[in-house]
This record gives structure tokens, sequence and C-alpha cells, in this order.
């Protein structure tokens, strides 16, 4: 009765670490998508934006994603073949340019 008792205790336990497992790869799949549903293309001025995050295309999504963070703290996502999106784009990369050095 105890082989028994332990038995379907060892059975009890592997289907419960098999149970969390398929659970935290789900979670891990679900995070492997786009984070941009719908873009926006109606002019934001700057001004209103507290972050600009460019997430590049990859296995987690075929768009390239530009999420604004407004200071009222609503992320709103960015289309960025809007050329209003694309000069906010430039200007961050140039700013994130560091100067050579003069030799």
């Amino acid at each position: 009765m105890a082989t028994k008792t332990q038995a379907l205790t060892f059975l009890a336990v592997c289907l419960v670490c098999a149970a969390m497992s398929e659970a935290m790869s789900l979670a891990r799949a679900t995070e492997l998508r786009c984070r941009c549903i719908k873009t926006e293309t109606k002019i934001i001025h700057p001004k209103h934006m507290q972050n600009v995050e460019l997430i590049p295309k990859g296995p987690h999504c075929k768009n390239v994603e530009v999420i604004a963070t407004l200071k009222n703290g609503q992320e709103v996502c960015l289309e960025p073949s809007s050329p209003w999106v694309e000069k906010i784009i430039k200007r961050i990369l140039e700013s994130s340019k560091t100067p050579r050095p003069e030799q």
C-alpha cells in the first residue's frame, strides 16, 4: 500500500512539474508577437512624447515597430513609414551618434 501511495505521489509531482513547464513555455510564446496591432498616422508633437522606442523586425514580429510613450503615460504605436515618424527616427539616430575625436 505504501508503494502505491509513493507511486501516486511521484506521478502527481511529475504531472504538476509538466503542467508548470508547459505554462512557462506558453508564456514565452505569447511574448513572441508584435506589440503594435494598430498604428497611428496622425501627427503627435514631440513635446508630448516622453520616450520613443524603436523595435526592429525579427522573429517576434515581421514589422518595424515605433512605440511612443506620451507624457500622460499612454503608449501609442506610430506608423514607421509616415514622413513625420521617419524624421523623428532620423533625429533620434543622429543624436545617438557619438562624435569622432579629431585626429
